[in-house]
């Protein structure tokens, strides 16, 4: 009498990449970094400080200053942090030597990049989003009785706030971009400092009009025309400056993935 061995092994299932998966893989490296953590909080509190600290000392000399940008001034240093998470989110892969198994897994390569991009893009967007709704909120409890009280119903808060969040987060996606086009964190962070910030305004000191009609379509100068009520004086137009910073953000997103597929690592 024989006996059939039931527990022998059944064939291995093949190993599948799906573009869930990789999205989950990211998520998942985003969030389990203590940098991001630290990064996210520090954006969240400096707008909101910065919030509290214009509502609460405000005295009626601003008064010509559109509300919106009043209460989100502190935008501007959240805005560094988040550009330096996103560069963190690729160049910070290959000072650690991650990124090696990040290809490895991923052999496609570009999935990574494209998978990082959005990842980071829904975590900056949303957090923008709802710290602007939280400080214009909370800023208005000492704004009201003034010429700056305002709810967020009234005809084009809403817009504008979203506007704000949707300039930081195209912001901090060209960074993501010059993280992984350069991957060097330092690198990715002068890049930015010295031609996103620094650089238009070198530029403007030019005595040419075609060079400052230019310079508004550069990224930080695009962005000023998003997050206010009314048209921001020397800027373009809203749905302009939005254009704009989506095609610089898919300009460098862009050759930074041509060169992924390039380069050995």
């Amino acid at each position: 009498m024989t006996t059939t061995d039931t527990t022998a092994a059944a064939p291995s299932q093949p190993y599948r990449l799906t573009p869930a998966g990789i999205l989950r893989s990211e998520w998942h490296k985003l969030w389990t970094l203590r940098t991001t953590w630290i990064t996210l909080l520090t954006a969240t509190a400096l707008v909101l400080a910065v919030g509290i600290t214009m509502g609460s000392t405000y005295d009626g000399d601003d008064s010509e200053v559109d509300t919106v940008v009043f209460v989100l001034f502190g935008t501007q240093l959240s805005q560094i942090c988040l550009a330096v998470l996103g560069i963190l989110v690729t160049a910070g892969e290959y000072a650690t030597g991650m990124i090696r198994a990040s290809l490895t897994a991923v052999p496609r390569r570009l999935p990574v990049l494209w998978s990082k991009a959005a990842v980071f893009t829904a975590v900056a967007f949303t957090l923008s989003l709802v710290t602007n709704v939280v400080t214009f909120l909370v800023a208005q409890i000492w704004l009201g009785g003034t010429d700056k009280e305002l709810a967020l119903t009234d005809p084009g808060v809403l817009g504008a706030l979203t506007g704000s969040a949707a300039a930081i987060t195209l912001l901090s996606l060209i960074a993501l971009g010059l993280g992984a086009l350069l991957r060097s964190v330092p690198g990715g962070i002068g890049a930015f400092v010295g031609a996103v910030l620094v650089l238009p305004e070198v530029l403007t000191t030019l005595p040419l009009d075609a060079v400052d009609t230019a310079v508004k379509y550069f990224p930080a100068q695009a962005s000023s025309s998003l997050g206010s009520i009314t048209r921001v004086e020397n800027t373009i137009a809203p749905g302009a400056g939005l254009l704009s910073l989506a095609l610089w953000a898919a300009a460098i997103l862009t050759t930074a993935a041509l060169l992924l597929r390039r380069r050995d690592v």
